[in-house]
């Protein structure tokens, strides 16, 4: 069993256990020691744990993991030994290195190079990641800029989303090469070489301009003007554009915190409403998606109400928790995380009730499987041949009280006992001729199930009536289910049959009763003959008092064309057909047919084919 250390390195704390703490704390003070006499020693062993910190950082997968002596191993393989390293000046001479026990190959990473730039950095970070001039890349972002007319916003972007290089660490990714102790070493010493040779030369021509201010102090004074406006433009245009893009960015995150309000609206006002729905519990009343009926969903899975509301709560609720956690996320910078267990607990009851209701909504489909139907059909004697039929729809006052057909929808209310019902005002009107002698009505009554057994005692559970007082056809405008019976596609047909001779008058309020588009309906009650007097033809009605009606055979159609310059003419009604010429006709009734010439008739009826010729007289 092993202690474990919580140590703190470049700011990061890490749990370490204590083999690996002293092995680490070894090779840290053996890298201090190689460093004791050189310049900078305090910034290279900062950026040294800084980068130690960052490979420490990659291999944690989670907060509570402890590091380990391979991790240390790991890391100390990647940086190098400090006796690998020799820390005097020679170490920048062209005698040969020692190299790292790494045998990755280092990569570049993208930043921007701020030390070198005259923006943002953004074209010499290119050209460090894709080895080239940062001259190179300017003259392209020139032609964009001023060619395409797409480079500034470009730029903009690579500027804000491009980080910038800071760290020592950062700055050697930059350009490729291995983050090792002498690298490190190596980059810092070089900044301060650089400072050292540029105070050297300001120093120096400084003397310059002091020895020889007798006779070249306007010249002097020319190139110190230069340099400092060379210097001065070079700052000035860096502090401009730093200055758009802190704009930039301040708009920038005011967008941001807005989304972040509105998600966090959003989403307290969606969960506090269905925890309120749910509590009520009429949450499947108000949550409503398109062509999903809950309620529908709810019968059908035969699972209690509360088991169903519950998946509902949890399918739409939890993505609108994490819209607020998002936007809370947004508006708060140092927001304490949710924590795995609480992420996966979350998603695992939303997949399983989505997979709840998909199982219902499955459940809910084979229901519909089979269909049944209970037909009844009755003789209406008081309508014959010469009678007038009167067709009107039947509401209730207590429910059902407006005339308008709907086949899926299923609603409750109490009659007037005060008892409650379930109805629906599925009802379909089909009106057709027969040539009987009496009228008749046909009900039809059908529904659905998961068998055929179970759908036919759901449509033998429907109750719809009518009356027939004198000659006054009264239809109820709904049917009735039992209350616990689950809504299965339920309906009623009404279809009459009237003799050809008879006579209809249909109420104005059977109007949405019988819109029948399909041409499988053959009803021959359009719309718009309501509140006529109508008779009955062969498969037609013909309006007696319409305005314009023509009592001359309205119902004929008759052609007349001129054949071999004898006149014939076609005649087709509902008594039959009709052709003839000079010499000759054909009849076809209900007769039978009659053909007749100057020669040969011919009849075919019930009685059979007769056929004669006619003799010439001498």
């Amino acid at each position: 069993m092993n202690k474990t250390v919580n140590i703190n390195l470049a700011g990061i704390f890490f749990h370490i256990d204590e083999d690996a703490y002293l092995k680490l704390q070894r090779y840290l003070e053996a890298i201090k020691r190689s460093f004791t006499d050189s310049q900078g020693r305090s910034e290279i062993i900062a950026d040294i744990e800084a980068r130690i910190s960052e490979l420490f950082s990659e291999r944690v997968k989670h907060d509570k993991q402890v590091i380990s002596v391979k991790e240390v191993d790991d890391v100390i393989s990647i940086m190098g030994q400090p006796e690998d390293y020799l820390v005097d000046d020679e170490i920048f001479e062209d005698e040969p290195q020692h190299k790292t026990y790494s045998k990755s190959k280092p990569s570049k990473k993208l930043f921007r190079d701020t030390e070198n730039s005259y923006v943002g950095g953004v074209s010499a970070g290119l050209g460090h990641y894709f080895g080239i001039d940062a001259l190179w890349i300017r003259i392209i972002w020139f032609l964009l800029i001023f060619g395409a007319g797409t480079g500034v916003l470009l730029y903009i972007l690579l500027w804000i989303f491009i980080p910038e290089a800071t760290t020592t660490s950062e700055k050697i990714q930059m350009t490729g090469e291995k983050v090792t102790i002498s690298n490190i070493e190596k980059k810092i010493r070089d900044g301060f070489d650089n400072a050292s040779e540029n105070l050297q030369k300001t120093g120096d021509k400084l003397k310059e301009t002091f020895d020889n201010a007798s006779g070249t102090i306007s010249e002097s004074v020319k190139n110190i003007d230069f340099n400092q406006k060379s210097n001065t433009i070079k700052s000035s245009s860096k502090s401009f554009f730093d200055t758009i893009a802190d704009i930039f960015m301040f708009f920038l995150k005011i967008f941001a915190k807005f989304i972040g309000v509105i998600l966090v609206f959003t989403g307290a006002v969606a969960v506090i409403s269905l925890i309120i729905s749910f509590l009520s519990s009429n949450l499947v009343d108000n949550v409503h998606i398109p062509g999903v009926d809950f309620n529908e969903l709810s019968i059908a899975s035969g699972a209690p109400f509360w088991l169903f509301s519950l998946l509902v709560l949890f399918a739409v609720g939890i993505p609108f928790l994490m819209l607020f956690y998002l936007g809370l996320k947004i508006l708060v910078n140092n927001l304490k995380s949710m924590g795995n267990i609480a992420k996966f607990t979350l998603f695992g009851l939303w997949l399983l009730s989505i997979i709840g209701l998909i199982i219902i909504g499955i459940k809910q489909g084979l229901s519909y499987k089979e269909e049944a139907k209970v037909i009844k059909t009755e003789q209406l004697y008081n309508v014959t041949k010469n009678d007038t039929l009167f067709i009107t729809m039947q509401n209730n006052d207590y429910y059902a009280e407006n005339f308008r057909r709907s086949f899926h929808n299923f609603d409750e209310g109490f009659n007037e006992s005060g008892e409650k019902v379930t109805y629906s005002q599925g009802v379909r009107l089909i009106v057709k001729s027969t040539r009987d002698s009496v009228a008749k009505i046909r009900i039809e009554r059908s529904s659905r199930g998961t068998t055929y057994n179970v759908a036919k005692d759901r449509a033998e559970n429907i109750s719809y009536n009518y009356a027939l007082v004198n000659n006054e056809l009264k239809l109820d405008n709904h049917f009735l289910i039992p209350n616990n019976n689950r809504h299965r596609d339920q309906k009623v047909e009404v279809t009459l049959y009237l003799p050809v001779g008879s006579h209809l008058f249909a109420d104005k309020n059977t109007y949405n009763y019988h819109s029948n588009n399909s041409y499988r309906y053959n009803d021959i009650l359009d719309h718009g003959m309501e509140s006529n007097f109508l008779e009955v033809k062969n498969n037609s009605l013909l309006c007696l008092d319409c305005p314009n009606n023509d009592d001359n055979d309205d119902d004929d159609f008759k052609v007349r064309v001129d054949i071999n310059n004898d006149n014939a003419e076609l005649k087709i009604n509902d008594e039959g057909f009709e052709a003839k010429n000079k010499n000759s006709q054909v009849v076809i009734d209900d007769n039978g047919v009659k053909a007749k010439s100057e020669k040969v008739n011919v009849t075919i009826d019930e009685d059979g084919i007769e056929i004669s010729s006619k003799q010439k007289d001498n």
